[in-house]
């Protein structure tokens, strides 16, 4: 099978950074490890890291080598592109995303309004990001997109920002959020395809599938694209806030919109694949997945349409620090590959760091594999050490 190929896959990984995997990988597995860690974690960040200088010296620099250098690219935009460059040897291209957590007030939302333009310009000069993203909640207080119609300033930071992408020729992925949130974002990424993917695809709007109703909204942008001339990009992904949004439905009293199972999500997501592949005249498809069986579906829908592996409509993507078992393998059969590229300080992109542990806890089989197939390759490795052989 493509994705058991482990020398492809950790070609990149030297045997260090293979044992650190998994050390890392085997923490993570366990629920309550990890959940002590992130507690422990969050506490600290709400101390303040600067009343604490040692122990933000000794977790800072535990964090560094053990879990940041795993999951995030750089403190710098520049030194982040040390690893965008190495990962481009082997045909994968990134798109870089300062994760750091943003502000609540106007001040902070147009400064990182304007880190966001900044990583468009810095993006244009680099021939291996083609993407750029940013958070609406990053731009704009959440209370705001609850309303049936947004303020004027959270338009205009979506308007600089997609302005930007399209000056620069730089895709621009809009990152989804909690479904009561969701109604105004999708409606402002609408308005932004309509101004600015007349002529080709620039804004991509995030599609969570662990959603039931989002087919339908496929459908009715696909109408919307057809009767207003414009193209349409589409980030499909499963989701990310499936026990908040079960939580506050319970809580509230109304339908949970989440599907009802991980097969009906998996089935969910697998439609809105073939419903965009079969629609590329107007779609564009930016697929984040780290699911085996569903990118070997992709494939096969890929070869049975007779489909361009290297069309600028088709993007398959994947974490960075995760599923390199995929990437790797999948680039070097010349798809096009993407990896998601989180830069910034250490004590500042914490909260991701303990998201991706979370995240990553959480789905059933995902760790074990990556587990699996890293003593794969640790093994491989040391046999043909023995035997003598090229490594």
């Amino acid at each position: 099978m493509l994705f058991d190929n482990t020398k492809i896959g950790f070609d990149l990984k030297s045997n260090f950074e293979l044992k650190r995997s998994l050390f890392l990988f085997t923490v993570i597995s366990n629920r309550t490890i990890t959940k002590i860690g992130s507690v422990i974690l969050k506490g600290l960040i709400s101390l303040r890291w600067g009343w604490i200088t040692n122990a933000q010296n000794s977790i800072t620099g535990f964090l560094t080598n053990q879990i940041y250098d795993q999951f995030c690219a750089g403190f710098t935009n520049n030194l982040a592109m040390k690893t965008v460059n190495k990962l481009f040897s082997k045909n994968v291209y990134s798109y870089l995303h300062y994760s750091v957590e943003g502000g609540r007030d106007d001040a902070s939302f147009d400064i990182h309004c304007q880190t966001v333009i900044n990583s468009i310009e810095f993006a244009s000069t680099k021939k291996n990001l083609p993407f750029t993203v940013f958070k609406p909640t990053a731009i704009g207080r959440t209370v705001e997109y609850e309303k049936s119609e947004v303020s004027q300033s959270i338009y205009n930071r979506f308007d600089k920002i997609c302005k930007k992408a399209f000056e620069k020729n730089i895709k621009i992925l809009i990152d989804a959020e909690e479904s009561w949130i969701q109604d105004s974002i999708d409606s402002l990424a609408e308005m932004m395809m309509k101004k600015y993917n007349k002529e080709k695809t620039i804004v991509f709007n995030t599609v969570q599938m662990y959603r039931h109703d989002r087919l339908d909204y496929l459908t009715r942008i696909l109408e919307s694209a057809k009767k207003n001339n414009f193209k349409i990009g589409i980030k499909l992904v499963r989701g990310a806030y499936i026990e908040k949004e079960n939580k506050r439905a319970k809580s509230l009293k109304y339908e949970s919109p989440i599907c009802i199972s991980k097969n009906a999500t998996d089935i969910n997501f697998d439609k809105g694949v073939d419903y965009i592949l079969s629609n590329l005249d107007v779609f564009s498809l930016f697929c984040g997945s780290h699911n085996e069986k569903s990118l070997y579906k992709i494939i096969d829908m890929i070869n049975h349409r007779g489909l361009k592996k290297k069309s600028d409509k088709i993007w398959l993507a994947q974490l960075y620090g995760m599923s390199d078992h995929i990437t790797f393998n999948l680039a070097n059969e010349n798809y096009n590959v993407i990896k998601y590229l989180p830069w910034g300080p250490v004590n500042q992109v914490i909260p991701y760091l303990i998201r991706r542990a979370e995240e990553n806890t959480s789905v059933k089989g995902q760790t074990s594999r990556e587990l699996s197939l890293i003593r794969n390759e640790i093994s491989r490795r040391k046999k043909a050490k023995k035997s003598g052989l090229h490594l």
